[in-house]
């Protein structure tokens, strides 16, 4: 069963773009070799909220991925035996997408039985109010 999955590693501030290249295209090889689909975004240097390895920055490289299990815990061993990567984690998002989606369509569903009945009680809730003629009682003065 395909499953989305976002994986999400640093890799050292200082490794070359050639070799990092390299490594994503690796990575990414793997990933259709298992038959998977993938899709790279390289988001550049950027500073690491806390030191990892004595390191305060990191390249940042996000690969989403279509696929199963196996093909993830085979990337997760690569990837830590791959020196240069200093952090990575691994976020499983379609259970996310489909329980967003049952929300929504709750929402919706919520939506609608309420705009019908709230159209027809609207003028019948109004209607009372407008009958009672006793004033209402002011409020008591704040100190």
């Amino acid at each position: 069963m395909k499953r989305t999955y976002e994986l999400m590693f640093i890799v050292r501030p200082d490794m070359p773009e050639d070799e990092q290249s390299k490594l994503i295209s690796t990575l990414e090889s793997s990933v259709s070799s298992s038959g998977g689909t993938v899709k790279s975004e390289v988001w550049g240097k950027r500073r690491l909220a806390y030191a990892v390895r004595r390191f305060h920055d990191g390249i940042f490289v996000l690969l989403t991925l279509e696929g199963d299990g196996a093909m993830v815990h085979e990337l997760e061993r690569r990837l830590r035996v791959t020196e240069p990567v200093i952090k990575f984690i691994t976020v499983r998002v379609d259970e996310e997408q489909k329980r967003l989606d049952k929300v929504k369509a709750l929402r919706d569903a919520r939506k609608k039985a309420s705009a019908s009945p709230a159209a027809t009680a609207a003028p019948a809730a109004a209607a009372p109010e407008a009958a009672s003629s006793e004033p209402e009682p002011a409020a008591a003065p704040t100190q």
